[in-house]
């Protein structure tokens, strides 16, 4: 009996949920300015709709993927999109994204690797517990595939893969996209990119951090 009620609570919540809009700030674009100075946007500088767009309309993955997908699995993953938040060398992470390419889930997986992906992931989650998740805007902390399998399920995923041997998952991408803003073009400006100079070698740069500083698993 319990479960059963825990059960349909969350079917309520979703239901809530769906009613509400499925709007999310999954992508969040780091703005540097002409003059040098940071702004933090859910839009991109070319005020095009962000790659956070997939899953709140018909295109549910990167590159038209959804159109692969069965026709009721694309309407449930336009419903309730399955965003999955990670870390580098985080078991739990890896845990929560096997369940869901086992199971079958359309899903997008953003990466918390630097400062800026730190602190857009406060902003999303609240914390910087890793992994988190959203089942349309259901919020889930940590992992549990008890708790994981209870939303999708009442989201109306099905419970075994429906994917079609052609359906490829979209490559992670960072939570947050850095993004220059070019200044405004002069008259008559001469936009011919200059010559790179080929003589000076570039600056060694080293594998970036694993696990950054504030990330708790």
């Amino acid at each position: 009996m319990h479960f059963f009620s825990h059960t349909l609570a969350v079917a309520a919540a979703l239901g809530l949920l769906a009613g509400a809009g499925t709007a999310q700030a999954q992508q969040v674009y780091r703005i540097v300015g002409p003059d040098g100075k940071v702004t933090f946007s859910d839009r991109s500088p070319s005020h095009e709709a962000p790659v956070a767009a997939e899953g709140r309309a018909a295109t549910v993955q990167d590159g038209g993927a959804s159109s692969a997908l069965p026709y009721a699995l694309g309407q449930i993953a336009a419903r309730f999109p399955v965003t999955l938040y990670t870390a580098a060398d985080c078991a739990p992470c890896a845990s929560a994204r096997s369940m869901l390419v086992s199971r079958g889930i359309p899903f997008t997986e953003r990466t918390v690797g630097s400062n800026e992906d730190i602190e857009a992931l406060k902003r999303l989650s609240g914390n910087t517990s890793l992994p988190f998740g959203s089942i349309g805007n259901q919020q889930l902390q940590g992992f549990s595939d008890s708790e994981w399998t209870q939303y999708l399920n009442a989201a109306g995923y099905p419970t075994q893969s429906q994917l079609p041997p052609s359906y490829r998952r979209p490559a992670a991408t960072p939570l947050v996209a850095i993004k220059r803003a070019e200044p405004a073009a002069r008259p008559n400006e001469d936009r011919t990119p200059a010559t790179p100079n080929t003589g000076m070698p570039l600056p060694a740069q080293g594998p970036a951090p694993s696990n950054p500083a504030g990330i708790r698993f």
